[in-house]
């Protein structure tokens, strides 16, 4: 930092700074990769569950773990580079569940998102990026950096991924991806006797190849758009290009 370049030639006068950054990718605003849920499944049909990922790259040798490979961990296949070599952007709908439902914690089912489709007016076509806004990331910012755990378990909108009616919509509707505000866009905690903690990740990362985007705040993108009586917009939004990692932090552009 503040390295005069004149240390090493006298005559030069500039002052250099340069700093570095030690991150957790998936931690506040974020692409999933298709590396970041898998699931055990019989892929060779044998008999033999096992553990593999989206079009049945497997653990251990397609996704590495630290102590195969001596370091860290590394996604040889299905990793967020992927995403940012091919690029994300396109069209994207924002369904304002905050402004339909409130802002307490409700488990949305496919009626329910129906109803807030034809509610907001949002129009979702094949190729769309589906935003969902809760109001869960607006509660974070207002903690102020001491975020209240039971307060925010109690906070925003979730979709329910045990509903099969609205995971066939996720796969009949076509969607490119569905980015929310909250921490894992589906409800954390299911049923008893469930075989699946996340079974939309499932449907969507293991087996439709969707991506899934968390935390990203949409209040400001919310205020513009209700402003313009509209929901959609073009959303560019590409991860860092980061080779074999599990997830990217992501800066969010909406242009409308």
């Amino acid at each position: 930092m503040n390295f005069p370049l004149a240390n090493l030639d006298p005559a030069l006068r500039d002052v250099i700074s340069d700093d570095r950054v030690i991150l957790y990718t998936q931690y506040s605003t974020q692409w999933d990769s298709l590396a970041h849920v898998g699931a055990m499944f019989d892929v060779d049909d044998n008999g033999v569950p096992e553990k593999v990922y989206y079009n049945g790259h497997r653990a251990d040798r397609d996704v590495l773990a630290p102590a195969k490979t001596g370091g860290s961990s590394r996604a040889e296949r299905l990793g967020v580079e992927t995403m940012a070599t091919h690029g994300m952007q396109g069209r994207a709908v924002l369904v304002d569940l905050a402004k339909v439902f409130g802002t307490n914690r409700r488990v949305i089912d496919r009626d329910d998102l129906m109803h807030a489709l034809d509610a907001t007016g949002a129009d979702i076509r094949p190729g769309d990026f589906m935003m969902l806004r809760t109001g869960f990331a607006e509660r974070i910012v207002e903690m102020n950096g001491a975020p209240d755990v039971e307060a925010l378990d109690r906070t925003g909108a979730v979709l329910d991924g045990h509903d099969l009616a609205l995971l066939q919509w996720i796969t009949d509707s076509g969607i490119a991806a569905i980015c929310a505000d909250n921490y894992a866009v589906e409800n954390p905690d299911p049923p008893l006797g469930a075989t699946l903690k996340l079974p939309l990740h499932h449907h969507c990362l293991f087996k439709l190849g969707l991506p899934l985007a968390e935390l990203w705040y949409l209040a400001d993108l919310a205020k513009a758009l209700d402003a313009l009586g509209r929901c959609d917009f073009l959303l560019t939004a590409p991860p860092l290009r980061l080779p074999g990692a599990l997830g990217s932090p992501v800066t969010p552009i909406a242009t409308i």
